[in-house]
């Protein structure tokens, strides 16, 4: 059952991009984004289809420069590869961010508070969104076998119900052709800022960080 539904999630994306194909003008999506890498698939499924906005609002990364790293790759990749595709980033204020998620500090990880903590992101592009006249919403985190698609779009469609002038566009971007691929969302040092957690999916993340990186491109700044 939850196959199916991630492969409903994968079919929903695939006829609203084909959707979008068809409309004059593009409809706006804004495209919530943790990182370079975890955007190559996004990128390339929408940005013909929408005009497109990336929304780069990640205080849960920790340390700083981690922070700066993904946001600098970020910026090198658009302008090498999608320079029409515009960038909003918000400030970095982890310190505020973490007491808004102190109540689940000691939950494991992948568990509620990691659900608080794409919940919390979401719904501020979502405002963004809202505010700007956007007319789509999704989130590049679906794509991420660290991260529970069912659990996003849950998310997703729960906001969408607050922003009734932005449709939840739903994705499951892993579902690709290449099923065997490695996943995206790589980053040597993982987004959580608990030490414990960290050191658990730390050497899972390492197994495919080089042959990932080759595959987009961004090996140099990562080796």
């Amino acid at each position: 059952m939850e196959q199916r539904k991630k492969t409903y999630y994968y079919d929903l994306g695939e006829e609203t991009i084909q959707e979008a194909l068809h409309t004059d003008p593009k409809p706006k999506l804004l495209l919530h984004t943790c990182c370079a890498v975890c955007a190559t698939v996004p990128l390339e499924k929408c940005s013909e289809a929408f005009d497109l906005t990336l929304y780069f609002n990640n205080s849960n990364i920790y340390p700083q420069a981690e922070y700066d790293r993904r946001l600098e790759e970020l910026k090198r990749y658009l302008g090498a590869h999608y320079p029409d595709v515009r960038l909003v980033v918000t400030p970095y204020l982890h310190e505020e961010y973490m007491e808004d998620l102190a109540a689940w500090k000691n939950e494991r990880e992948g568990g509620k508070r990691c659900h608080m903590c794409y919940e919390k992101r979401m719904k501020e592009a979502y405002d963004y969104a809202e505010e700007h006249g956007f007319d789509y919403f999704s989130t590049v985190m679906t794509i991420s076998r660290q991260k529970n698609s069912l659990v996003l779009n849950a998310i997703g469609e729960k906001l969408s119900l607050d922003h009734p002038s932005v449709k939840y566009f739903y994705s499951d971007f892993k579902k690709t052709a290449d099923r065997t691929a490695p996943s995206p969302c790589v980053m040597k040092t993982p987004c959580t800022s608990n030490p414990i957690a960290d050191a658990n999916i730390r050497s899972v993340i390492a197994k495919n960080t080089r042959k990932r990186f080759k595959l987009c491109g961004i090996i140099s700044n990562y080796s």
